[in-house]
């Protein structure tokens, strides 16, 4: 086989490039820098990252306080969101790019963590509450709005009661679980092509556990 071929195959693989007018957004929630790599709170990037090595790219365009990547997803263009706001204002992200690409909000997935779910876990609804949760409170808050859809990823509870929180969110996942973890990110994945596809009752019934 020839350089050339090989080259050819690899641009087979990739999704064709996006064409026209952001029409959905993806939006992994977690926080930046190497501190938080990995840890519990940072499901939501780990999920985003795999979508993305899947659609032969990598999210490091930096726009609307994130970094981004533009793709396509079965003739949507979609932009793919890691903000950098840290956890708590990741509204202020994501709000700035539905604005600007005056998109609705039933145009945004948010892919977070969840602790009321076990570690391997998917539940994905087309709005609701925060449920607790920083991320997703900022962004119903700034947005006005919780009809976007949302995959929450299970990182399991509290050891226990007294267990503080943040160091449990901010915590890092055994090594024992690292295969699991790269099953849920695959489903995750693809749940979150179904949704930008407008499939979401699909995912639902798909990948809910």
């Amino acid at each position: 086989m020839s350089v050339f071929d090989i080259f050819k195959n690899l641009d087979e693989q990739r999704a064709p490039a996006p064409a026209g007018a952001v029409g959905f957004i993806i939006c992994g929630l977690g926080n930046p820098g190497t501190q938080y790599e990995n840890t519990r709170h940072n499901m939501g990037f780990m999920a985003i990252d795999t979508l993305a090595e899947e659609l032969g790219t990598s999210i490091k365009k930096l726009k609307f306080k994130s970094l981004t990547a533009d793709v396509n997803i079965n003739g949507v263009h979609c932009l793919l969101m890691k903000p950098t706001t840290f956890m708590n204002n990741s509204g202020e992200a994501v709000t700035e790019a539905l604005n600007f690409y005056k998109l609705p909000p039933e145009k945004l997935l948010v892919i977070s963590d969840d602790i009321s779910l076990d570690v391997g876990r998917i539940r994905i609804r087309k709005k609701g509450s925060d449920g607790g949760h920083n991320g997703l409170k900022s962004i119903i808050y700034l947005t006005g709005s919780d009809t976007f859809a949302r995959m929450k990823l299970g990182v399991g509870a509290k050891p226990s009661p007294e267990y503080d929180l943040a160091s449990w969110v901010l915590s890092m996942f055994p090594k024992e679980q690292g295969e699991l973890l790269t099953e849920t990110f695959k489903k995750a994945s693809e749940a979150a092509k179904l949704i930008a596809s407008g499939k979401t009752d699909e995912a639902m019934n798909k990948y809910n556990s």
